[in-house]
């Protein structure tokens, strides 16, 4: 069994379009059918603020299928740990042999999330924008711009979160990495109200963000809710938007924003990603609509990364 350390992995894999092709076929082809993928193991650790899930998929095709574990411990930034880790195991689709040791700590995971955030926004997003509004300081905050930045064309970003110490480091980083210019929102209602593109990467257990700041043309992809009881969205954000989109129909209203607005929203009132890349969807189809993407993570992500890496290491 091959072992890859973070090291080598990050070196070979990183925010590409080769990669965002990946992610984007993968919904294809959880969509058209033959896709094994369970409903993800959810383990909270609430006495050290942390939690683990296990994810995995099978995708008819693929030389292997990863067996992932990422784990959320959300007070480590004050030992001087990352939030997340984790590892992906991939199992030979022929034998069920394990092929390669993926020992990534969380770094795949991360990528394949913000890719998947960029595939939401460019299904669902104006064509044109100037700025993106970010919700939270974290790797995700960081990384969904980045991504973005494979879909649209922006100059700023708008950013709010809880600590200012955290919001002017993401300021200096953002600013020296990507040639961005980032404006330190006062609230969350501020990024809202001030944006066409808003992303939320938080944590959070309770609504950041209320339906009465929304506004026409307002496109937000609401990443941070993978458990239960996790919230960035108020439930009545729902019924105002025009569209809403799910990664995985069911996830959503087990673990995702849905998960609160049971009374509101029914599963046959959403649209799930790879129907609208499939073509048997349509995506947003006028500058007016108020479009929300709810997105839990999904196995056939990590299986589609966890090879994809492998094919680059290969190489």
């Amino acid at each position: 069994m091959d072992i890859f350390k973070e090291e080598e992995i990050r070196q070979n894999v990183n925010i590409s379009s080769e990669a965002f092709t990946h992610i984007e076929d993968a919904f294809r082809k959880l969509y058209s059918g033959g896709v094994s993928q369970p409903p993800v193991i959810h383990v909270n650790v609430p006495e050290h603020n942390g939690e683990a899930d296990i994810k995995t998929a099978y995708i008819p095709g693929f030389e292997t299928f990863a067996i992932k574990v990422s784990a959320g411990f959300f007070d480590n930034p004050k030992k001087g740990l990352p939030s997340l880790g984790g590892l992906m195991l991939a199992m030979d689709s022929e034998t069920g042999v394990p092929r390669a040791l993926l020992q990534d700590n969380g770094y795949l995971t991360d990528v394949r999330t913000a890719l998947a955030g960029a595939v939401a926004a460019d299904q669902l997003a104006l064509k044109e924008i100037s700025s993106v509004g970010v919700i939270g300081t974290g790797m995700q905050a960081r990384l969904q711009v980045e991504a973005l930045k494979l879909v649209r064309s922006f100059h700023e970003v708008h950013v709010w979160g809880r600590t200012a110490e955290n919001v002017k480091k993401y300021q200096k980083e953002m600013e020296e990495n990507h040639d961005l210019s980032v404006r330190l929102a006062e609230s969350a209602e501020e990024v809202v109200r001030g944006n066409d593109l808003v992303v939320t990467t938080t944590p959070s257990t309770e609504p950041l963000i209320q339906s009465d700041w929304l506004h026409a043309g307002l496109h937000i992809t609401a990443m941070g809710s993978d458990a239960e009881k996790k919230q960035e969205l108020s439930p009545d954000v729902f019924p105002k938007a025009d569209l809403v989109v799910g990664d995985l129909a069911s996830q959503v209203f087990s673990i995702g924003e849905l998960q609160h607005a049971k009374n509101t929203v029914k599963e046959d009132d959403i649209t799930e990603l790879g129907k609208i890349l499939s073509g048997d969807a349509p995506g947003r189809t006028h500058d007016e609509q108020i479009t929300i993407a709810d997105l839990t993570g999904t196995g056939i992500q990590d299986t589609a990364i966890a090879n994809y890496a492998l094919e680059r290491m290969k190489r």
